[in-house]
């Protein structure tokens, strides 16, 4: 049986638990005594990332990764070597590997993003897109959907967890409805078309970015798109709480993404308090703050 990655990631969202964290690593958030200890910022970058994926993935506290392109490229080449790196990471546990790289553009072009983050250096098995130059630009990605491309997947931007998102994504449509609707709509249709590939599947192969942060919108957009799978962020520091992110888990299900909650976990441990750190610290906070955002998650979708 053909079973595409965004399956896959429902599947192992239901087996370890539905929490999504996030490597949007900054070197700040690595203690001084630590980074002093490898000769650049990117290599002190994969070193820490290398020992978040490690301990979280063994103790099957998560069911993928977002790597967030933004703060590898900030480290210029180097960085976004790590970058590379650290999908491998993740892929080579078995886990889902999301590159948050928020593409999304003409022809020729989102061709060549799509070849570039499902093939070669940066593989990964599903990335963010962003669908605001018109549906055409999500196409080329869909090459990659089918069975013999590898079952690639994609988070279109839905109803994001800015404030500013009611800048677009809540603009009313001659026509009726909202924007975002219609982008759901897409995202809906888009997943029916891969049917033929992949007759069993339990969720299309383009999933839906929405925000934990906004509790109106997400009883509505939960129940209006029950195929589609979301990817949730805004939980944690972003200040969605357990409850909405719950909700959306309902149906087709979800990820719920966490970032600096589990990054820098070991900033709010208290027993590190006072102690020079080891990347060990680190890797247990990151692990045990890994653990109890999980069951947060899980208590709350139970009491539902």
């Amino acid at each position: 049986m053909n079973i595409h990655k965004m399956q896959v990631l429902q599947e192992l969202s239901q087996k370890n638990g539905p929490l999504c964290v996030g490597l949007d690593t900054d070197p700040s958030y690595i203690p001084q005594n630590i980074l002093a200890q490898y000769s650049s910022a990117p290599e002190a970058v994969l070193a820490f990332n290398k020992a978040i994926i490690e301990r979280v993935a063994s103790d099957k506290s998560a069911c993928c990764f977002k790597v967030q392109i933004a703060y590898y490229e900030a480290m210029g080449i180097e960085g976004l070597k790590v970058f590379s790196q650290t999908l491998k990471l993740v892929r080579d546990t078995g886990l889902i590997a999301i590159s948050d790289i928020k593409r999304g553009d003409i022809g020729a072009t989102s061709d060549a993003y799509a070849k570039a983050h499902f093939k070669g250096d940066f593989e990964t098995d599903i990335i963010t897109v962003n669908p605001y130059m018109g549906f055409d630009t999500l196409v080329p990605f869909t090459k990659y959907s089918n069975p013999e491309n590898g079952g690639k997947g994609a988070f279109v931007l839905l109803c994001t967890s800015n404030p500013g998102m009611v800048d677009i994504e809540h603009q009313e449509l001659k026509n009726g409805g909202l924007l975002l609707e219609k982008v759901g709509d897409e995202i809906a249709r888009i997943g029916g078309q891969f049917k033929e590939f992949y007759p069993e599947q339990t969720c299309g192969i383009f999933g839906a970015v929405v925000g934990a942060t906004q509790e109106k919108d997400a009883r509505y957009l939960r129940d209006k798109y029950k195929e589609t799978f979301f990817l949730i962020p805004g939980y944690g520091a972003q200040g969605g709480a357990a409850r909405i992110a719950a909700t959306l888990l309902d149906h087709a299900g979800g990820a719920v993404n966490s970032s600096r909650g589990i990054l820098c976990a070991y900033k709010k441990n208290a027993s590190l308090e006072g102690k020079v750190l080891t990347m060990n610290d680190i890797a247990d906070a990151a692990a045990k703050a890994s653990i109890a955002s999980k069951e947060d998650l899980l208590a709350a979708k139970a009491s539902l």
